[in-house]
């Protein structure tokens, strides 16, 4: 990568801000030395890793990486044969407690909901040596420093030296305390010579004081002396920091020795957390500058959405929309000067450079960069005292070493291409560079003031104009880029506005060619023409929205008007249906009062004209029910009536309102034989219909299920008689209704004996069934099952 280019889009500003996010030495290095990469799987590489890094980091927060210290130079000591120091060996046992934190940290999460397939191989390389780790912290306190636990011979050396140490200081205190010795004192102090204690005496009376003379004053006022009551005391001190020494050194052997067995590991470990460091700051810089990661592509396409240059102020500036390199490879910016142009070019390069060393950029979703082999700038005013030149011939050079390095996969910026010379020489020039780019396809931003290029890049395929709007009210830049349209230089209206005579200013006109007024003018029909689409669409979005709005606003109210319609008309059909099913229960009832009342009279009954009336009442409840429907607006599926039958189909017989089985063929006279229960019975073909399939309603209605080839009942329905009814599960209410039916149904179809199934359970539904059964008209006797009949689960009744 072109140096000078780095230096010009300012990446090495931005490398200074990465490297404040980086926790460790090592990291802040590895910042100094990152290079944009010109492979695209590579820097998708690195953008995946700082994805992670920020779920990882929004998660569990930052990653626990201390401040380590460079560990390659200790390693290298090991393997040599070198007894490391305890500093070093502290710097060993960092290395560790990061690697297990770090390690630690990964594994919070055991049941992962997001994977970090590009990081956790990074964790994962991570070796843990707990044991180790441990032991050094049990030995070494700080450099220099080690625990009176870290053996056992330490430990008894420090004791002795601690009980000497006490009778040394013991002793001397009696000296400089005894009334003898004050007037030899030079000052009442113990003090440290040699390493050996001593006591301060006044220089006259250095042979009157026994003992041995270690230092004097600078003045030769005072010598120190060991007094000869604690040499003895001295020595052996002595003798005991020997072999504390000796012990020290023994354990820094054994520890040494450790750490020489997982060399290899500790720089991966290393290594590792470094390159954690790293990712990690990227992932920081990204949270800290609300940055969004960018699309990748190698086609050449760049396209920023809302872009914000990283080392401007988030609160002042202003985001730009900018593309290149599908419908155009060229774009020439054009405006006033302070209009933000540079910043543009600096901005699309320094975003590349970002993206190709895995930073995400300061820009909206779904903005996408290319990753180009090399990026060049020519940016800003290069003139060299020194080399002697110009600024034209700095910009030449420039623009000449571009092209021999650059290739058809490179990004070209230029900052006011061809000034600094005579204007048409200049735009001359400029127009047959940027010419030679175009054709070589390759991507180019470029800045510029001369309409020449304007004119240019109008009439030529693959270049596009772009300028920054400029207020003429208030005389500022809005900063803001609109590509398609090129800008205008303003001269005339800004120097009229800072009070310029108008006189003067149609002079300065007459001079210009008309071809340049002309273009001028040109120029600021499109930009108004611009400004009033834009407007334009803006108010057609809006309106659009609107009526989306509305017509989804349209749509809730008639899904809720749907939904209550239908809700009224189920309530109403319920309550139709309830006031029948009532009835119908009560004309069941009221023939029961009749068939008792004739019982207790001893009165015979016509059985059939009972049924009669009760098939006329389910006839009338039957029309209402459809009179409903219809009402409601429900269609009910007509009875199907039967041109013929054959043995053994079901029908119903629509006279009496039962289920039964054809048992004989059709006849001369139109007449079946059906068996209803246990009876036969003969019926006109005219009164027989087509079982119809329950629907999906009465289905859930009718409950319960029958099981062991039992027949399930219902209280508005009379089915075809069996011998027994299953009523478990039942409540003991619903039992006793739908028992009571049946009883009624076995009476009338003559059948003698039946069995109730319902079950052992708590007792409650039995209880009742058998209270019900003592009361009951039909029933002459009732008995718990027998053995084999199911006992205490069935009730076995004798009908009358």
């Amino acid at each position: 990568m072109n140096e000078k280019t780095l230096y010009k889009l300012e990446f090495h500003k931005i490398r200074e801000i990465l490297k404040a996010f980086a926790l460790t030495d090592g990291g802040k290095r590895k910042v100094d030395t990152v290079l944009p990469l010109a492979d695209i799987e590579s820097v998708r590489i690195l953008q995946n890793e700082t994805k992670e890094a920020i779920n990882m980091s929004i998660k569990k927060g930052r990653i626990p990486i201390a401040n380590l210290k460079e560990i390659k130079p200790i390693l290298k000591r090991v393997e040599i044969g070198a007894v490391l120091n305890s500093g070093e060996i502290l710097q060993v046992r960092d290395i560790l407690r990061t690697s297990r934190q770090v390690k630690s940290y990964q594994k919070e999460d055991q049941h992962k909901e997001y994977v970090y397939e590009h990081l956790d191989g990074y964790f994962e390389s991570l070796s843990i040596y707990s044991a180790l780790e441990r032991e050094i912290d049990r030995c070494i306190i700080a450099p220099e420093q080690f625990a009176d636990a870290a053996t056992d011979q330490l430990f008894h050396i420090r004791k002795q030296m601690r009980s000497i140490n006490g009778k040394i200081k013991e002793t001397l205190q009696g000296i400089i305390h005894a009334n003898k010795y004050q007037d030899m004192l030079q000052e009442a102090v113990i003090t440290m010579r040699r390493d050996r204690y001593c006591v301060p005496i006044k220089i006259e009376y250095k042979n009157q004081f026994k003992g041995i003379v270690h230092d004097q004053s600078s003045t030769g006022a005072t010598v120190f002396i060991e007094p000869m009551a604690v040499v003895d005391l001295g020595n052996e001190l002595k003798s005991l920091e020997t072999k504390e020494a000796a012990e020290i050194e023994k354990i820094l052997i054994d520890l040494t020795s450790q750490i020489a067995g997982i060399t290899s590991a500790l720089a991966i470990n290393y290594d590792n957390l470094i390159k954690l460091d790293l990712i990690f700051a990227r992932s920081e810089f990204s949270l800290k500058y609300d940055c969004r990661e960018p699309r990748l592509n190698n086609e050449g396409y760049v396209q920023l959405k809302r872009a914000r240059h990283p080392l401007l102020s988030k609160d002042t500036v202003v985001p730009i929309d900018v593309h290149i390199g599908k419908a155009f490879t060229t774009l020439l910016i054009t405006g006033p000067n302070t209009g933000g142009k540079t910043v543009a070019l600096k901005t699309i390069g320094l975003f590349t450079l970002m993206a190709e060393i895995g930073l995400q950029i300061p820009a909206a979703e779904g903005s996408e960069i290319a990753v180009f082999d090399g990026i060049y700038a020519d940016l800003g005013d290069e003139q060299s005292i020194e080399q002697s030149l110009s600024t034209f011939s700095a910009h030449m050079t420039n623009i000449v070493s571009i092209l021999e390095q650059m290739t058809t996969n490179s990004l070209v910026l230029m900052d006011e291409v061809g000034s600094g010379t005579d204007p048409i020489e200049g735009a001359a020039l400029a127009m047959a560079i940027l010419e030679h780019l175009r054709k070589q396809q390759i991507r180019t931003v470029a800045t510029t003031h001369y309409s020449e290029l304007k004119l240019y890049a109008l009439s030529t395929d693959g270049v596009e104009n772009a300028s920054f709007e400029f207020d003429l009210e208030s005389l500022q830049p809005t900063y803001r880029l609109l590509i398609g349209v090129p800008g205008k230089s303003n001269a005339f209206a800004i120097s009229m506005k800072l009070g310029l005579a108008e006189y003067l200013i149609e002079d300065a006109k007459v001079f210009l060619h008309k071809e340049n007024v002309k273009m001028e003018d040109i120029l600021l029909d499109l930009e108004q023409s611009k400004k009033t689409a834009e407007i334009e669409s803006l108010r057609a979005k809006e309106f659009r929205a609107e009526a989306e709005k509305l017509r989804e606003e349209i749509k809730n109210e008639r899904q809720k008007i749907e939904k209550t319609r239908k809700k009224i008309l189920e309530r109403t059909e319920l309550k139709a249906k309830e006031i029948l099913k009532q009835a119908e229960a009560e004309t069941d009832k009221v023939l029961k009062e009749v068939r008792s009342a004739a019982r207790k009279a001893q009165v015979m009954i016509d059985e059939k004209e009972l049924q009669q009336v009760k098939s006329n009442m389910h006839q009338v409840t039957k029309q209402q029910d459809q009179q409903v429907n219809k009402s409601l607006g429900f269609k009910s599926a007509a009875a199907k009536k039967l041109k013929t039958v054959s043995v053994g189909q079901e029908v119903m017989v629509t006279s009496l309102m039962q289920k039964g089985i054809v048992i004989e063929p059709l006849d001369s006279s139109g007449h079946v034989i059906v068996r209803l229960g246990i009876l036969p019975m003969k019926v006109h073909l005219s009164n027989l219909q087509k079982l119809e399939e329950e629907t999906h309603q009465e289905k859930k209605v009718n409950k319960p299920k029958s099981s062991k080839g039992s027949v399930s009942y219902n209280v508005s329905k009379t089915s075809t008689i069996s011998p027994e009814i299953d009523i478990r599960g039942m409540l003991v209410d619903e039992g006793i209704q739908v028992v009571d039916k049946y009883l009624d149904d076995a009476y009338l179809s003559g059948l003698k004996q039946v069995t109730i199934i319902h079950g052992k359970g708590t007792g409650a539904l039995r209880a009742g069934i058998t209270n019900m059964l003592k009361r009951h008209p039909h029933i002459e006797a009732h008995r718990p099952g027998k053995y084999g009949e199911g006992e205490m689960g069935v009730t076995v009744v004798t009908i009358k």
